[in-house]
């Protein structure tokens, strides 16, 4: 991640290689409330807004991944840089099986002669472990 954010030409503080280290540590999704109680342990004074602030920052040039979970909330996790794909994410555990299908490959004219220049595309369901054991909502 700090490579890439090199090569975003991102400057590398202090907090941002903290930041890129916890999501290297992390496989799952991270809420900004959890980034910055792990954060504050190294930096008592930083602030909730330096960090969604990084964290956005961070998504905004695709380093990672931003989430909208049906509870309204939103998480972030590390994107995974070799290649573009999609997710299929489980509202009950939050697993996420990635997809290489992308609908912007199928899109026809758009209106209003837009130049699309970022996309999102989440799937949300129940995946077969939960489906399984029966325990999701």
């Amino acid at each position: 991640m700090l490579n890439a954010m090199t090569r975003q030409g991102l400057r590398i503080t202090d907090q941002r290689r903290t930041i890129a280290k916890i999501f290297a540590k992390h496989d799952g999704y991270l809420s900004p409330k959890d980034v910055y109680e792990q954060l504050r342990k190294v930096y008592p004074g930083v602030s909730f807004d330096t960090i969604y602030r990084n964290l956005r920052l961070l998504s905004d040039v695709g380093l990672l991944a931003r989430f909208y979970f049906m509870d309204g909330g939103q998480k972030f996790k590390a994107c995974k840089l070799d290649h573009h794909h999609h997710p299929l994410i489980c509202v009950n555990c939050e697993k996420t099986v990635a997809f290489d299908y992308c609908p912007m490959d199928h899109l026809g004219d758009l209106p209003g002669h837009y130049k699309i220049v970022n996309h999102r595309f989440e799937i949300y369901g129940i995946c077969e472990a939960c489906q399984q054991h029966g325990n999701y909502v």
